[in-house]
Formats: C-alpha cells, structure tokens, sequence
C-alpha cells in the first residue's frame, strides 16, 4: 500500500512538474513578443503582463497562451512535448 501511494505522489509531482515547464515557456514567449513590440526590460514586461492579468481578472498563464497562439497563429508547444 505504501508503494502505492508513493508511486501516485511521483505520477502526480511529474505531471506538475510538465505542467509548470509548459506554462514558463508560453510566457517566456509572451515576454519575448512583448519586449519586441514594446522596447522594454523583461522586468517591466512582466509588469505590464501582470498588470493584464489582474486588469482582465484572468490567470496570467491563460493571459499569455492567448497571446502566444494571436501571435504565433496556434498554442505554443515545448521541446518536451512528443
């Protein structure tokens, strides 16, 4: 039973885990394409990010995928994802 229970605590810290490195990279995408089109730092990018976020009352992950997908014509994928 404790096996068990260990190996569903590893499925689950795992798909955390992807899930975490596939959000940081559409928003790492986001800062980029915000950067560009704003001249700005990163840290006022991410500024200007959260800002939004707040404004429109929406998660900042969601926020940037919507971004990342107008932009790049579709959702972002990650090396990770095969």
């Amino acid at each position: 039973m404790r096996l068990a229970v260990r190996l569903a605590r590893h499925h689950d810290t795992e798909a955390d885990l992807q899930a975490a490195m596939a959000s940081r990279t559409t928003i790492d995408l986001a800062v980029g394409i915000v950067m560009g089109q704003n001249r700005c730092t990163q840290e006022k990018t991410f500024e200007i990010l959260r800002a939004a976020s707040s404004h429109r009352n929406v998660k900042l992950r969601e926020l940037v995928a919507d971004l990342v997908a107008q932009v790049g014509k579709g959702p972002a994928s990650t090396h990770f994802e095969a």
